[in-house]
């Protein structure tokens, strides 16, 4: 079976976890740990200051060092994907968080070394050569653009054997002790059926923990990620370095989810969210049960009903400049001709007829999607039949413009009922990374971390 890293950190498992059978326990949750004061962990012993100046090793995890090479070149990463907008104070808070995921990445490899699993370097490759695509670059160019950032593809290649390693050790030490039954599947299914028509919100994560004593300082640290990410810096590029939910592996990205599904100190932010990639999207730092969340919307739809969103459009488009210096009483009167004449054309058959006769070029787009398009547009191409055309808009610099819509196909907008196997992938997928954080947290607990 397939696995990926999507963890949905926030919900309350409402649909997917009431109806729960107990699962057998892996290796690592078969005894209870006594509890400890929040100034009480031997397993940390610090030996001095970072010193971001210091060439040299910074964190030395069961024997395998971290230098502070390999921080700046993970922080120049993140500040690459922000446009290298940071201020000291945060570069800073930065360092810290980036080093405590290498700490976990060198536990998850050495764990995975434990238990004889090799990544081998063909494989980290191929994933290394994905990635490059991603940034629509060849790997040569790639490598080159890392290096211009201050980073190197080492460090990406390093953090994706630790992913590759880890994902291999949850395969064979903590998938097959889930179990999800049919029936707990068909429960989610008829919960569906039944909210059919409600809102769903397709959001993002990034939870940073915190206990008592530390959520003051936890509230201001998320307050200032909210001011980065509000002023134009990457959500998903936080939620990867600085989040501590399993979603930071996937930018914090939680899917579709409806409010019930939420904590309910996170259920009525959401609502209240305006979707898309504004600063209205995203929320301000949330208290939520041991720690702090920030969330973004980033879409809005109905369970199981039709998105007209969606729809893909075949559109064309006739474009008409006008002259340099041309006066406001010109412009009128040819806005009114090139209104008048596209709305009596009878259809998408003599759209360059009429455009060769008003010099006016005409271009085809048979596969643009409705949510692509300005607000504005969407508004009218709503209300459009086949076969009609928008008023015109444009400007004297740009010239005027006239979409005529030629076709639609609904058939994308139509939400489909997930399967009985994408249900069942989904909550095999949430239960396996439950236990994945729990893992985690107990190699931290007995890992010797000296820092340098």
């Amino acid at each position: 079976m397939r696995f990926n890293t999507k963890m949905y950190g926030l919900l309350l498992g409402t649909a997917l976890a009431m109806t729960a059978a107990p699962v057998t326990s892996t290796a690592q949750e078969t005894a209870q740990a006594p509890g400890f004061s929040a100034g009480d962990i031997p397993e940390m012993r610090v030996v001095g200051d970072i010193d971001p100046t210091l060439r040299k090793a910074q964190a030395i995890v069961n024997g395998d060092v971290i230098t502070d090479t390999d921080i700046d070149q993970r922080v120049a990463l993140v500040l690459a994907a922000n446009g290298g907008k940071i201020d000291d104070d945060e570069r800073m808070r930065l360092r810290l968080q980036v080093l405590r995921n290498l700490i976990d990445e060198k536990l998850q490899v050495q764990e995975a070394a434990n238990n004889d699993i090799r990544i081998a370097d063909a494989e980290v490759d191929r994933s290394y050569d994905r990635v490059a695509a991603n940034f629509k670059r060849s790997p040569a160019a790639f490598e080159q653009f890392l290096r211009d950032a201050g980073s190197s593809p080492a460090s990406i290649k390093g953090q994706i054997k630790g992913e590759l390693a880890w994902n291999r050790v949850l395969r064979r030490k903590v998938e097959p002790m889930v179990n999800v039954g049919d029936d707990e599947v068909q429960a989610i299914i008829a919960k569906l059926n039944a909210a059919k028509g409600k809102d769903e919100f397709h959001v993002s994560e990034i939870l940073l923990t915190a206990t008592p004593e530390t959520e003051a300082r936890v509230l201001e640290d998320a307050a200032r990620i909210v001011g980065q990410i509000r002023g134009g810096a990457s959500f998903v590029a936080y939620a990867r370095q600085f989040s501590e939910a399993s979603s930071a592996g996937v930018g914090g990205d939680l899917g579709w989810v409806r409010a019930e599904q939420l904590a309910d100190t996170v259920s009525p932010v959401i609502t209240s969210l305006q979707a898309g990639a504004g600063a209205s999207s995203i929320s301000d730092p949330i208290r939520v049960p041991g720690g702090v969340a920030i969330m973004a919307l980033l879409e809005k739809r109905q369970v199981l009903a039709a998105d007209p969103d969606a729809a893909i459009l075949s559109l064309k488009q006739m474009s008409l400049p006008l002259p340099a210096g041309i006066s406001e009483a010109q412009a009128m009167a040819k806005v009114k001709e090139f209104q008048t004449a596209t709305q009596a054309m009878g259809g998408c058959g003599r759209v360059e007829e009429v455009g060769k006769q008003l010099g006016a070029d005409v271009a085809i787009n048979d596969a643009i999607r409705m949510k692509d398009l300005p607000p504005a547009l969407q508004n009218i191409l709503k209300q459009l039949s086949i076969g009609q055309a928008t008023p015109a808009f444009g400007s004297a610099a740009e010239g005027l413009r006239v979409l005529v819509l030629c076709g639609r196909d609904d058939s994308a907008a139509q939400v489909k009922a997930p399967s009985f196997d994408e249900i069942y992938s989904q909550m095999n997928e949430e239960r396996v990374n439950m236990r994945a954080r729990r893992y985690l947290r107990d190699l931290r607990r007995d890992a010797i971390v000296d820092y340098r």
